[in-house]
């Protein structure tokens, strides 16, 4: 099978998913959630569906639950919407992209000194040319 249909399958897949926990999923477990990117088989039978989730461990556990607990309604919605011979089976993984970058951003910032602000004391460049430059030289 071509990876441009799996491809094609999967960013499909995100798009249900991600428009089905948002708009249709009452579950109180599941919110703050981000469906980040989506790996599908080369056989379109299973999907993982990596989320992101904001919030501490404890949360992010719970909403992970509940997806779970959720995916024979996410499954039917997608066999609704997308025209595929099966239906995935769904499974929930926790992606730690987010999380991994606003760590490696805080010790970057703690490691690297503070960068200088313009000084404002220096005159900034004209904003409007002067009117030498707008006339052309004669000759």
């Amino acid at each position: 099978m071509s990876s441009r249909r799996v491809e094609k399958a999967a960013e499909a897949i995100r798009g249900v998913v991600s428009m089905a926990i948002l708009a249709e999923l009452n579950d109180p477990r599941v919110r703050d959630v981000t469906v980040t990117y989506v790996e599908v088989s080369a056989d379109l039978r299973h999907a993982k569906i990596h989320v992101s989730v904001m919030g501490d461990e404890t949360h992010q556990n719970l909403t992970l639950r509940g997806l779970q607990s959720a995916a024979g309604f996410l499954q039917a919605k997608i066999a609704e919407r997308i025209e595929i011979r099966y239906t995935p089976k769904l499974s929930f993984l926790l992606d730690q992209g987010v999380k991994r970058s606003i760590a490696v951003a805080q010790i970057l910032q703690q490691v690297l000194p503070p960068q200088k602000a313009a000084p404002e004391d220096e005159p900034s460049a004209p904003s409007e040319p002067a009117d030498h430059d707008l006339h052309e030289p004669s000759p």
